[in-house]
């Protein structure tokens, strides 16, 4: 045991946790509900007890020292993993509830997540929170079996293997469409393989790879085409495609809702892609508590409804 724990009392650590989070002491003190002095005086002995300011002052914000971003993660993770055990054998009702469901999502993910899914939560469980965390890696191994996630979105490759105690089950599974602007001097009504492969091309990247599915499926075939950008998000692109003559090839259901909001066309792609297939990714050890298979039920039932839901036809010949 750390020497510091002997001298620590971890009620302070939840005045840790809610002014990492919320960055004034107003908010943090309201969320444990005591007052701002009472919060304060217990800043000041969890300063002392670990011998660090923790955080700095700035205007009307406290901003994280070094150590408090460095202390801050396992905290977290700590903190919900205590919570989440102590409410396993406490009965969970959706209508009273304010847990926090913490999901890592990529902004693709989260686009087909959030939408349909806010409103569904809204009318069950309103009092339920949801915090999404950025997803730095396609699967958050280690932040699943911590606690420090509940859930994680990806897509899946052909023969996936998990560790063990990582469940994932599909969500839904699109095809890829290519985008390009409206006003692209080159391409009219049709977009064939040695047009695709003359044009420069913009490539989504989540994780930093080297490359991206396309071009993985372009190398089999012993074809490459010419990457001129790569993006690290892909809620971005659609804009710059419009507004240039790059093309890029996305999954439909993105393709779709983003024409309504830039002027590009959508075609075919010239050559076979295997399916985008989106998964949901959790924790074995998690699944037996009534939070966990409530939220799990309400996804599946979002699930199905976009799986039923209707896709239009990109522009054909």
């Amino acid at each position: 045991m750390h020497p510091s724990l002997r001298r620590l009392d971890l009620n302070l650590l939840l005045t840790f946790d809610a002014l990492y989070r919320h960055r004034t002491v107003a908010n943090a003190a309201a969320e444990l509900a005591i007052s701002a002095s009472a919060f304060s005086h217990a800043l000041a002995r969890l300063r002392s007890a670990l011998n660090d300011e923790l955080f700095i002052r700035q205007g009307n914000r406290m901003h994280p020292t070094q150590r408090a971003d460095l202390l801050a993660p396992a905290v977290a993770a700590s903190l919900k993993l205590l919570s989440d055990q102590l409410g396993q054998w406490e009965p969970f009702d959706p209508a009273t509830s304010q847990r926090t469901f913490v999901f890592a999502a990529t902004d693709y993910t989260a686009f087909e997540l959030l939408p349909g899914l806010i409103g569904q939560l809204q009318r069950a469980a309103p009092g339920l929170r949801l915090r999404l965390i950025a997803s730095d890696r396609k699967v958050s191994i280690q932040d699943l079996a911590s606690g420090r996630i509940d859930f994680a979105l990806g897509y899946s490759e052909d023969r996936e293997t998990l560790p063990a105690g990582i469940d994932s089950e599909a969500w839904l599974t699109d095809d890829y469409l290519v985008i390009a602007s409206r006003h692209h001097p080159r391409i009219r009504d049709t977009l064939d393989l040695p047009r695709y492969l003359a044009e420069r091309h913009a490539v989504v990247t989540p994780w930093g790879e080297a490359r991206g599915v396309v071009d993985g499926v372009l190398a089999g075939m012993g074809l490459e085409r010419d990457v001129a950008l790569q993006l690290p998000a892909v809620m971005t692109a659609p804009f710059i495609i419009a507004e240039s003559e790059l093309l890029m090839t996305i999954p439909r259901r993105a393709a779709e809702a983003l024409r309504a909001a830039t002027p590009i066309d959508l075609y075919p792609a010239p050559f076979a892609i295997p399916p985008y297939t989106l998964k949901l990714y959790s924790h074995s050890k998690y699944a037996r508590s009534d939070a966990h298979v409530w939220m799990s039920r309400q996804l599946k039932e979002h699930f199905a409804k976009q799986h039923r839901a209707p896709f239009e036809s990109p522009r054909t010949p």
